[in-house]
C-alpha cells in the first residue's frame, strides 16, 4: 500500500515508523529539519511541502491513504477535502477539538474525511479504560465494548506468581494471550509459570477481565469515584466519559474563568477552583480518599511534580496525562499507576487502517511488540469456516485467537470453535511476525 502522511510530528513519525516495513510511505512537512531527520532515519520518501497546496498532493502521485495528522486541526481538514478533489482516495485525519469530531460523527464523509481520530477523546478514553480495570498498566476496549483487554505486571504481592495458566484459569470467558518479559513475548500454554516481573494479557468479556483483575491484586478496589487535577480539554472529556459511566468525579483548576465555564459545560460534575499544588488544601478535600486521581497540567513537569505529591499524600491510584512520549517510562519508573501519551493514543487508532480491510481497531502493546487486532470475518477471509485448532496449526505460533464475538454475544474461543461469517474476532500477535499473519487472514 502507498500510504501519504502529512505531518511529520510525534504522531506522523509513530506512524511512519510502524508502517514503513511493510508499506511505501510518503511523508510531507512544512519543516525541513523534520523532513531531514525521517530520511536518515527512516525508510521513507520525506518531502518538504505543504499538504495544503493541492499542487504538491498532485505531484506526491497516487496513493491508497492519506493520514492528515499535523498539529492544526484545520490543515488536516483541508487536506482531506483537497485530496478529495482529486479523486476518492481514502482520507483519515487527527484533530484535537471534541466539537468537530462530534460534526463529522453525525454526517457521514463530512470535510472530505473518512475515519476522524479524535485525540482529546482518544486519550481521555484510553485513561478512563485502564483506569476502571483496578491494577491494569494497559487496557482497551472491542467490539463495541463487548471484548476487553488488559495488561497486569506480577509483582511480588500477586496472588499469580508462580503459578502455571491451568492452575490461574478459573475464569470462563477469559483468555491467556501472553506474558511478556524483557527478553520475549511468550504464547502460554497450560504449563506455562507466570515469572516474577513478567506482564500478563488477558482477554475476554468486561465482567471476566474486573473479575480477574480483583484477585490478582485485591487489595485494589474498584473506582467509585474520582478527582481530575487540570482544566484542560482532555480533563473535561474524562470528567464526560465517566458521567456518562455512572462515577462520580470532581475537577479543580486553578484558573477562575476556565473554572466557570467547565462548571456549565460539565453539569454533573463537581468543578472547583483552587491552586492543585497546595498540599493543606487537597488534604482538606479528601483527595486522596478517592478511588483514582488524575493529573493533566500545563507542563509535564508540572504534571509529574503533582501526581508525585498526591502520591506522597496516600492516594491509592493516579493516572496522568503525559505530553511527551519520551517521559512515559520517567512516570511510571517513580511509581504513577498509569501514563498516557496522546501522540501515541493517537498513532495507534490511525495505524489499524493499513492492517487488513476488515481489521477494525488495532491496540499495540509494550513498545510496539505485541498487537492486538480485532477482524471482521467475512465470505472472502481464509479463516472462515474453519475451527480454531486448525487455524492455529497452519499459522506461527506467536497468534492467540482471545475471543470471537457472534451475533452480539462473546464466545470463549476452544480447538473445536468454527469461525464463521460475520463474526468478529479479537487476536494478539507478536508483532515481529505480524506482517507474515495478516496475509493469511
Amino acid at each position: 500500500m502507498r500510504i501519504l502522511i502529512i505531518g511529520a510530528g510525534q504522531v506522523g513519525y509513530s506512524i511512519a515508523e510502524n508502517l514503513s516495513d511493510a508499506h511505501q510511505i510518503v511523508v510531507m512537512d512544512i519543516d525541513p529539519v523534520r523532513v531531514s531527520e525521517l530520511t536518515y532515519s527512516l525508510d521513507v520518501l520525506a518531502i518538504c511541502g505543504d499538504g495544503n497546496d493541492l499542487q504538491n498532493i498532485e505531484e506526491v502521485g497516487e496513493v491508497d491513504l492519506i493520514i492528515a495528522c499535523t498539529n492544526d486541526d484545520e490543515k488536516n481538514l483541508i487536506a482531506c477535502e483537497s485530496v478529495k478533489l482529486l479523486g476518492d482516495t481514502f482520507t483519515v485525519a487527527r484533530i484535537k477539538n471534541s466539537t468537530l469530531f462530534n460534526s463529522w460523527s453525525h454526517s457521514e464523509g463530512a470535510f472530505g474525511v473518512d475515519f476522524m481520530a479524535c485525540s482529546d477523546r482518544l486519550t481521555a478514553e484510553a485513561i478512563v479504560n485502564i483506569a476502571g480495570i483496578p491494577a491494569a498498566l494497559d487496557a482497551d476496549s472491542f467490539a463495541e465494548g463487548k471484548v476487553q483487554m488488559a495488561e497486569f505486571e506480577i509483582r511480588p504481592t500477586s496472588t499469580l506468581l508462580d503459578q502455571t495458566i491451568s492452575e490461574a484459569d478459573q475464569f470462563e470467558s477469559l483468555t491467556f494471550a501472553a506474558i511478556i518479559t524483557e527478553d520475549e513475548i511468550i504464547i502460554p500454554s497450560g504449563s506455562t509459570k507466570i515469572p516474577l516481573g513478567s506482564r500478563l494479557v488477558v482477554i475476554g468479556t468486561p465482567k471476566s477481565v474486573q473479575d480477574f483483575s480483583s484477585t490478582i491484586e485485591p487489595t485494589i478496589t474498584d473506582i467509585k469515584s474520582t478527582v481530575i487535577l487540570g482544566g484542560s480539554p482532555i480533563s473535561a472529556e474524562i470528567a464526560s466519559i465517566f458521567t456518562t459511566r455512572g462515577m462520580s468525579s470532581t475537577l479543580m483548576t486553578s484558573e477562575k474563568e476556565l473554572s466557570l465555564k467547565l462548571a456549565e459545560k460539565l453539569p454533573d460534575t463537581i468543578v472547583m477552583c483552587h491552586d492543585v499544588t497546595d498540599i493543606d488544601f487537597l488534604e482538606s478535600e479528601n483527595v486522596t480518599q478517592s478511588n483514582l486521581v488524575v493529573v493533566h497540567l500545563g507542563s509535564d513537569e508540572e504534571t509529574l511534580l503533582v501526581s508525585l505529591l498526591v502520591k506522597q499524600l496516600g492516594a491509592p491510584r493516579i493516572a496522568a496525562v503525559v505530553n511527551s512520549g519520551n517521559y512515559i517510562s520517567l512516570f511510571k519508573n517513580v511509581g504513577i499507576d498509569v501514563a498516557v501519551n496522546p501522540r501515541e493514543v493517537t498513532a495507534e487508532a490511525l495505524i489499524h487502517f493499513t492492517h487488513n480491510i476488515n481489521t477494525k481497531h488495532v491496540a499495540i502493546l509494550d513498545s510496539d511488540r505485541v498487537e492486538i487486532l480485532e477482524i471482521e470475518i467475512d465470505s472472502s477471509s481464509k479463516l472462515s469456516g474453519r475451527s480454531v485448532q486448525e487455524i492455529t496449526s497452519k499459522i506461527p505460533s506467536s497468534i492467540v485467537i482471545g475471543a470471537i464475538v457472534r451475533g452480539g454475544e462473546v464466545l470463549a474461543p476452544r480447538g473445536d470453535t468454527m469461525i464463521q461469517n460475520g463474526d468478529n474476532i479479537v487476536i494478539l500477535i507478536d508483532v515481529s511476525v505480524s506482517d507474515k499473519i495478516l496475509k493469511q487472514l
